[in-house]
């Protein structure tokens, strides 16, 4: 693709990114048949190739951002199926990240619009915040439908996705000691949404890491990665918790060191490994932030390297599990066979669901702030899930977890919980619930 941005716009690192993006598309249009929106709605504009058509136009002429351009770049659920599909490596993520930062900073967008944006980067990234927030949606459930009548619908769509219980106790900053000889040493991020809807996760995380040598520091500092504020384009709020973040690995790396850096929620483990990039232009935390990025891992990547212990002394029973490959773990990370080989070496049957490559529809807060796509995203995920007859449903992201279980009765769990009791922890509290098969 032909650019034609000024010296004067090159001048800026990240309009000489984006120029480097756009001039790799080739417009083969191979990118349309696996992006969600496109399969769903037909539109070109709500296309890879129709967005970067869009964003092409806007930066070049250094336009603010139009309403027309705000409504199909927010329809992108930043699947990054595309970058999967795409034969001339356009790295889409870069481009659209950016697109949406000038939309932020040119584009005044509906008051219920800013409002909403407003109230989840102000909440979500707290994870006592987020949990203020859903008890207080617990009694407000049954009023979902009444708000979507009268035109609120993403306060409807985030009172149908609060869960119907309060969640445990956050897991606690600090060190959790090996069983027996240390082995290695790892940072774990307890994360902002995991700490507020699912602390399970991670003391799953501690749990089996602890019980294969090794020993896991929750730090403090690392609450928020960042990608929540970053994917709406709220890049102030974004860098500010990422060099947060930073701060708070660099003083474990610097101190006893890490092996690694962990993640159970692969949307910000995408965002995590993208550290090095988000801040190559900031002269005090560039090298900071590439060996962060250097060091982080998924938590199937890692426990993929270990000799992982021979099932607990108790035979499980022998369960279907349906894997549910998290877009930012199969396209933005590629990360493919290490869940479900980890599954399937613990003693469960893994299924593949048909069409994996198309997004559940959660997507950080797309769930919320674009409920009919992301509806009709879930339910046809639900739909390709249900024709594997799975006992049980896995997924590497809280996200994705929290929106599948808005569609189904199927129980939906973390890998990394199967994993852990396969080896010797708890059932997963999920699975409690529906033990009476088993």
């Amino acid at each position: 693709m032909q650019t034609h941005f000024t010296l004067a716009q090159l001048a800026d690192p990240a309009i000489v990114e984006a120029d480097k993006i756009l001039r790799a598309c080739v417009h083969c249009g191979f990118c349309t048949a696996t992006c969600p929106t496109y399969v769903l709605l037909g539109d070109e504009l709500d296309s890879p190739r129709g967005r970067i058509y869009l964003i092409k136009e806007m930066l070049e002429h250094d336009r603010p951002a139009t309403e027309e351009v705000a409504t199909h770049i927010d329809r992108c659920l930043s699947c990054l199926a595309c970058m999967t599909t795409c034969p001339s490596g356009v790295h889409y993520m870069h481009l659209v990240d950016h697109a949406r930062a000038h939309i932020d900073a040119t584009y005044r967008r509906p008051l219920l619009d800013r409002l909403m944006r407003a109230f989840l980067a102000h909440v979500m990234p707290h994870p006592l915040r987020l949990r203020l927030a859903m008890l207080a949606a617990l009694p407000a459930r049954p009023l979902a439908p009444i708000l979507k009548a009268i035109g609120l619908a993403p306060v409807a769509a985030a009172l149908r996705l609060a869960p119907r219980r309060a969640p445990g106790p956050s897991v606690a900053v600090g060190v959790y000691s090996p069983h027996g000889p240390r082995r290695g040493r790892v940072a774990v991020l307890a994360g902002c949404a995991n700490q507020a809807l699912a602390p399970s996760i991670t003391e799953a995380t501690i749990r089996l890491l602890t019980r294969h040598g090794i020993e896991a520091v929750v730090a403090q500092g690392a609450d928020c990665c960042g990608s929540l504020e970053h994917h709406m384009g709220r890049e102030a709020g974004a860098l500010a918790r990422i060099r947060a973040t930073v701060d708070a690995w660099t003083r474990e790396i610097e101190g006893d060191g890490l092996d690694a850096i962990l993640v159970t929620i692969s949307g910000c483990g995408t965002t995590v490994k993208d550290y090095g990039f988000m801040l190559r232009t900031d002269p005090a935390y560039a090298g900071k932030a590439a060996k962060v990025s250097a060091l982080a891992r998924d938590v199937s990547e890692y426990l993929a390297t270990l000799p992982i212990a021979s099932p607990s002394a108790e035979p499980l029973p022998r369960l279907t599990v349906a894997y549910h490959s998290a877009c930012s773990l199969q396209h933005g990370q590629r990360i493919h066979r290490q869940p479900k080989d980890l599954l399937e070496a613990c003693g469960f049957t893994v299924k593949e669901v048909p069409e994996a490559h198309l997004c559940c529809g959660s997507a950080g807060t797309y769930n919320i702030l674009q409920p009919e796509l992301a509806r009709r995203l879930r339910e046809r995920k639900v739909r390709n899930i249900e024709t594997t007859a799975p006992d049980v449903i896995a997924a590497g992201n809280i996200g994705c977890i929290t929106q599948i279980a808005s569609g189904t009765t199927i129980p939906v769990v973390h890998t990394v919980e199967l994993i852990d009791w396969a080896t010797g922890g708890p059932m997963p509290e999920a699975l409690e619930r529906h033990a009476a098969p088993y």
